[in-house]
């Protein structure tokens, strides 16, 4: 191979008939979704992130078109209302307001980690509510002054997905934080289910719990 990354002679490829299918276990099924940490290792460590951020323009609108279909057919009208026109769905009316089972919540959209059921509590307002994210450092906050008011968004940063706001009337012993989240927003793991479908590394949240 030359300094160009071009092979001084032909690539042939041999194509043969297949003798024997093996259908892929479940946990690679949506691997992407719901191993989007991983994924994106392996996307960065191939050297397909980097092709793609070198080659941007060229591939920019075919990617974003495709995006936005793929989003358009894997989400509900109200999961693509919410992530992706910073919609607001209904207080008391949606599916994780009152639930209090043990469960991680995940970012509805490529499946990562967001919440715990451990610092989930009812702040009384009919949407999810959360004292603190699983990490912080993986969440971008931006000022949101639509209604008449100013509140603080909160996304995901690798979907970009509108999650909902935080407030600073949490529960003053937990940091005084309230992350108040679209049930849209989100797709919940139950604690049993947590090995199944790799997320067993968050096992360690609910040990002596």
């Amino acid at each position: 191979m030359n300094s160009s990354w071009e092979f001084d002679s032909r690539v042939v490829t041999s194509v043969l008939p297949y003798t024997t299918f093996y259908e892929a276990e479940e946990y690679h099924q949506d691997f992407a979704s719901k191993q989007s940490l991983r994924y994106n290792s392996y996307k960065v460590g191939s050297g397909r992130e980097w092709y793609i951020k070198d080659n941007s323009d060229k591939y920019e609108t075919i990617f974003s078109n495709n995006d936005t279909m793929d989003l358009k057919e894997k989400l509900t009208p109200l999961q693509y209302k919410v992530t992706q026109m910073w919609g607001t769905e209904k207080p008391f009316d949606n599916e994780y307001w009152d639930n209090h089972e043990a469960w991680i919540y995940v970012d509805v959209v490529d499946g990562t980690p967001l919440f715990s059921s451990l610092d989930k509590y009812d702040s009384g307002t009919g949407w999810p509510s959360f004292s603190r994210p699983i990490d912080e450092a993986i969440l971008d906050t931006e000022t949101d002054n639509s209604l008449f008011m100013q509140r603080t968004e909160v996304k995901w940063k690798n979907s970009d997905s509108h999650l909902g706001h935080v407030f600073d009337d949490g529960p003053q012993e937990e940091g005084g934080l309230r992350y108040c989240i679209n049930s849209a927003a989100l797709r919940f793991v139950a604690l049993d289910d947590l090995e199944k479908e790799w997320y067993g590394e968050y096992l360690k949240l609910f040990e002596n719990k």
